[in-house]
């Protein structure tokens, strides 16, 4: 028989099996199949289902019309090193689900092969064999496949923690800027109170050397202008702790963004330094207001989407977990059932004399055979395993409701805060503007005469604590308004459809690693929608 008619007949004969294998191979996929779980129930006032754009909630923070604000959001999304790890992780996901993959093919591949020679008299024989083996275990009970449902769960999962981060982050930039422009106008009010107190202390001090009051008003005034200074300090170091963890959230040194931060409150500071101390020269208390604090206006009856709500992406991280767990019961219980196997060896072998030794008509050697694997010895050690994972899914089940909870708690701590923060503006600043007029009027009686300076000194108290209430209740009520669309998940689209590593370090890894497809440009990008 001829050797390409031998391997025709057994390359056929090999096709057939494996083409068996294949079409029986997985068919059956032991374990619960994944249900999405129900979601406990939200507060009745929530809406379902709204017709109406999300627009606002996906780029919230422009609500705010502060540029300064979407400019420390942008350079964060593209600098921010948690995000960075966050997208190289997801990397490692898709790796992962491929290793997964894999096992669906053929385990085990090896070659192996031998030569020799031996002389006889006056004729020398050579011997030599080359084999190639091969082994697959069938996924006849679905063990592979459940794997990489789980692993592909686990890729969902990483692009929720992605999306998840990138919220935090913009929140969180979001934070800080409104903590640095409050610490910049509780600075600003300090300065216009200080420029108040200085004139108040002069125009004591003129008394006390016309001995028209006691040492104890001049001291006094002091007392209270030396105070309110203490407060600079204060203020300068929550700025600057605010600065800096902007820079971090940027992936910069706080230096490079003092240049941003500067820019639009340079023309108050201006006006703090100088047209105040002329209008207090004038005896007129100055009635502007004082605005570095960003505003988002926000209705307080604001209609709250149920279905925007469970796309959070720490809900989708917890439903995806919960979904790549329940595969993994599947995994653990495809043990109770044999596995099947399918060896086969196909090889070139020949003994013949040396002249002729690569032409022998028999050295075509196949064989191939099925075998299983079943370890029905260990039954209770599988059944705890599989009791093991069907516990973990539970959990996992009750971590889903808890973040669902949680999201309903955050929400309307959000919301309450804000509508009770408004409240607490609106009296403030009628106390505020009580105290102003307060002020004033003392100032007159005081150059007058018709009021002692105990009474002034009451007013200018009054007047600082309110105004430096003020500001922290603006800043407040802003902070708020972050909360709220964080609650809500607000964020995460900005990074859809587009990649989640940077080309900077696709070059680098580019360099180092065989990466086939997975860092091609459309690999790369976030899908828009979730599956």
């Amino acid at each position: 028989m001829k050797v390409s008619s031998i391997m025709k007949k057994s390359i056929s004969y090999v096709s057939v099996v494996i083409f068996i294998a294949v079409m029986n191979g997985g068919c059956t996929q032991v374990g619960p199949d994944y249900v999405k779980p129900v979601a406990p129930a939200t507060p009745s006032v929530w809406e379902q289902n709204l017709s109406k754009s999300d627009h606002n909630i996906t780029s919230w923070w422009k609500n705010f019309n502060d540029e300064t604000l979407d400019l420390l959001v942008q350079k964060a999304y593209e600098e921010n090193l948690d995000l960075k790890s966050a997208g190289l992780r997801i990397l490692q996901a898709r790796a992962a689900l491929g290793i997964s993959e894999g096992l669906l093919f053929p385990q085990q591949q090896s070659v192996g092969g031998s030569a020799a020679l031996n002389r006889s008299g006056s004729n020398t024989f050579g011997s030599a064999g080359v084999n190639f083996n091969i082994g697959w275990e069938m996924d006849v009970w679905g063990r592979y496949a459940r794997g990489i449902q789980s692993a592909e769960a686990t890729l969902y999962a990483s692009v929720a923690s992605y999306d998840d981060i990138l919220v935090s982050i913009i929140s969180e930039v979001a934070r800080n800027y409104i903590n640095y422009r409050t610490s910049q106008e509780r600075k600003a009010y300090a300065l216009r109170n200080i420029a108040i107190q200085e004139r108040v202390t002069i125009m004591t001090e003129v008394q006390f050397n016309a001995g028209n009051v006691s040492e104890l008003d001049m001291q006094q005034a002091r007392t209270q202008l030396y105070s309110t200074r203490s407060r600079l300090p204060v203020l300068e170091i929550s700025m600057i702790n605010s600065r800096n963890a902007i820079a971090i959230l940027l992936g910069t040194i706080p230096e490079k963004i003092d240049p941003i931060l500067k820019k639009g409150s340079a023309s108050q500071m201006q006006y703090i330094s100088t047209e105040v101390f002329k209008d207090l020269r004038d005896g007129i208390m100055p009635h502007d207001n004082i605005t570095f604090i960003p505003v988002a206006a926000l209705d307080e009856n604001i209609s709250i989407d149920t279905s925007l709500v469970l796309r959070r992406p720490d809900l989708q991280i917890a439903e995806r977990q919960a979904q790549a767990q329940s595969a993994r019961i599947g995994s653990a219980e495809a043990e109770l059932y044999p596995h099947f196997s399918l060896f086969g060896t196909i090889g070139l072998n020949t003994n013949n004399a040396l002249d002729g030794w690569i032409s022998g008509s028999d050295m075509i050697g196949v064989s191939m055979g099925p075998t299983f694997n079943w370890n029905i010895l260990q039954y209770d050690r599988i059944k705890n395993q599989i009791r093991i994972q069907d516990a973990l899914f539970q959990e996992s089940l009750s971590h889903y409701n808890k973040k669902v909870l949680q999201a309903v708690g955050e929400i309307s701590n959000a919301l309450n805060g804000y509508r009770f923060a408004k409240l607490q503006a609106r009296y403030n600043k009628e106390a505020v503007d009580a105290s102003t007029r307060a002020f004033n009027i003392s100032m007159i009686q005081y150059n007058n005469g018709l009021v002692t300076y105990q009474r002034l000194l009451s007013t200018v108290e009054k007047l600082t604590l309110n105004e430096d209430n003020l500001a922290q209740i603006q800043g407040k009520i802003s902070n708020n308004v972050v909360a709220l669309y964080k609650a809500l998940g607000g964020g995460w689209q900005m990074g859809r459809g587009k990649a989640y590593v940077s080309d900077d370090m696709i070059t680098q890894m580019r360099a180092r690693t065989d990466w086939s497809d997975y860092l091609d440009e459309d690999a790369m990008k976030l899908p828009k929608e979730d599956k």
